[in-house]
């Protein structure tokens, strides 16, 4: 049996594999990659949360049972044309496992912490779902999967699931109940590291001579009854020219509160620009001559109808809401524009490309708050 269940689901997702899966869902390799690092763990995670629950191991059994040809034609099956059919058969498999409501926890969870968007999320953990449970079934073998293999499996990988998740996912998991007790394995085992890096494993084992070393009196090194005092006095040093003066004190206002999401008449407006971002990066990437132009212009268009939405609801937002989707704008600006100017220099791109173009950098610095430049670029 391996030692690390997460190792030898990484050991399938290979570079090759990671690049397909890429393609499929229109991502580039970085994001792909980042986000198969966090789906993995965190099905993972699901999956033995739910064999905790009463019926619920029993549930996984039948289901892994049906994954026996996944794994062998899993590189055909994202690379033909039934790509969809796939990523939805994952998708209700899931649904069928957790149920929609803790599905959509689970999606929420890696689109926060991958920075994907809830649909990308989505499609990658319903692409990944029949991998990791044929992973599972390939991992127990011969002996064949049962309740009492699957429940020992998952039991044993507890610590290296909780230390492979990204940090703050395994308590969010927790806390929704998809997961049970990661958080605490995960602190306790950085913990652990901390401590025998400072002193090695048996360091809080030293004797107390070994404590008090020579050259001390009660445990305190003679060189700090003279040191204390300068430390004392460098610390006052910088508490008095460190501070700022009295009126930059009163004149600084707290920062509003971090918001985690923008609704506005049913619409998620954080969550709809990321994804439309998303997928306006992954489009133009994908650029690189008149064909792929024509090709990338249906998603340019849906990305464009989004952005438009939310540009819509601009007035009907708090100045802190509008803070919050500026700071979805601002950081993607740099990459929309370098990408922008790529594409509109190949020749004949621009006559495809513009009219959508342009019209979406347009929307996309008002979002920003900030000047508009655009228009006073190449023609």
């Amino acid at each position: 049996m391996a030692t690390n269940l997460v190792s030898y689901a990484m050991q399938f997702l290979t570079p090759d594999v990671v690049g397909r899966i890429a393609g499929a869902l229109g991502l580039n390799r970085s994001d792909t990659q980042s986000g198969v690092s966090a789906v993995v763990p965190a099905l993972l995670a699901a999956f033995s949360g739910l064999a905790d629950k009463p019926g619920g191991a029993q549930s996984l059994v039948n289901t892994i049972k049906q994954q026996s040809g996944v794994l062998d034609n899993f590189a055909t099956m994202i690379s033909g044309n039934n790509q969809s059919s796939f990523i939805e058969r994952g998708s209700s498999l899931l649904t069928s496992l957790l149920g929609s409501h803790d599905q959509s926890v689970l999606t929420g969870a890696v689109a926060r912490f991958t920075g994907l968007g809830q649909n990308k999320s989505g499609s990658l953990l319903g692409m990944l779902t029949p991998v990791v449970m044929g992973l599972i079934g390939r991992q127990i073998g011969a002996r064949g999967v049962d309740v009492g293999s699957l429940t020992g499996l998952l039991a044993s990988q507890r610590e290296q699931i909780a230390q492979a998740m990204p940090a703050g996912m395994g308590e969010l998991l927790d806390r929704t109940g998809l997961s049970t007790g990661l958080e605490s394995l995960r602190s306790a085992a950085a913990q652990a590291s901390r401590t025998t890096t400072a002193g090695g494993p048996f360091a809080q084992y030293t004797s107390p001579a070994a404590r008090t070393p020579r050259g001390t009196t009660l445990g305190i090194p003679d060189w700090a009854y003279w040191a204390l005092p300068i430390i004392v006095l460098g610390g006052l040093l910088w508490y008095l020219l460190g501070k700022p003066p009295p009126q930059e004190q009163a004149t600084r206002q707290p920062a509003p509160p971090a918001q985690q999401s923008v609704v506005v008449g049913g619409v998620d407006v954080k969550n709809t620009l990321g994804d439309s971002l998303s997928d306006l990066r992954t489009s133009l990437e994908g650029v690189t001559d008149v064909q792929s132009a024509t090709a990338a212009l249906p998603k340019l268009e849906a990305a464009k109808t989004q952005i438009d939405k939310v540009s819509s609801l601009v007035g009907q937002l708090t100045p802190d809401q509008r803070k919050v989707v500026a700071g979805v704008v601002v950081p993607a600006m740099p990459t929309i524009n370098r990408l922008t100017d790529r594409v509109l220099e190949i020749p004949g791109v621009g006559d495809v490309l513009r009219p959508t173009i342009d019209p979406v950098k347009t929307k996309l610095v008002e979002l920003s708050g900030q000047p508009s430049t655009v228009g006073s670029g190449r023609q």
